[in-house]
């Protein structure tokens, strides 16, 4: 078999029978992927990596469980994205405080490349600030590019349950970002 011309399915049958490289060469073809998503969903890059690490090396153990009722990728996806929420569950009764002033108002200034990686971190921020539920769906939906049916399948529940959370989560994700609407605060 070449690695370089495999499918997914048959690296990880490879990887199954004991081929030391092709769980190897698989992660590195969807590394790109997993780790974006690991990013979006942590948020933090140390839980990312430790989510992923986490996530492969379960994959790695438990590739003989692979069924074959997805893609390889979409059951990758499902493990990390299950790894991410985990690690974010037990973040959870860490307390933390802000260290910003969010009492003083900045200037209005013309946009620039930093204000829309300004811009980009409120996004970012107030997703994270969503129910794990609603985030995972919006991720899945608008983030990932996945169809309510394949976003449906990842996170195994029901289509109009996907729907619902991403209605809710854009609804709340609107309330919480009105003030960009602010005439002063556009480009």
């Amino acid at each position: 078999m070449d690695p370089a011309t495999a499918t997914d399915v048959e690296l990880l049958d490879a990887h199954v029978a004991g081929d030391r490289d092709a769980f190897g060469v698989l992660f590195r073809r969807h590394y790109n992927h997993l780790w974006q998503l690991a990013v979006r969903t942590c948020r933090i890059q140390e839980d990312a990596a430790d989510s992923l690490q986490d996530a492969l090396w379960s994959a790695h153990r438990n590739a003989a469980r692979f069924r074959g009722d997805a893609e390889v990728r979409s059951w990758l996806h499902r493990i990390v994205l299950n790894a991410c929420l985990d690690r974010m569950r037990r973040n959870k009764s860490r307390y933390s405080v802000s260290l910003s002033d969010e009492s003083v108002a900045e200037p209005v200034v013309e946009r620039d490349d930093i204000a829309r990686l300004e811009v980009s971190m409120l996004v970012d921020s107030a997703l994270m600030r969503l129910p794990d539920d609603q985030r995972a769906a919006l991720v899945a939906i608008d983030m990932e590019g996945y169809s309510v049916a394949e976003a449906a399948q990842l996170l195994s529940v029901a289509e109009g349950t996907i729907k619902s959370r991403c209605a809710r989560g854009r609804k709340r994700l609107q309330q919480e970002l009105e003030f960009l609407r602010n005439p002063g605060n556009r480009m």
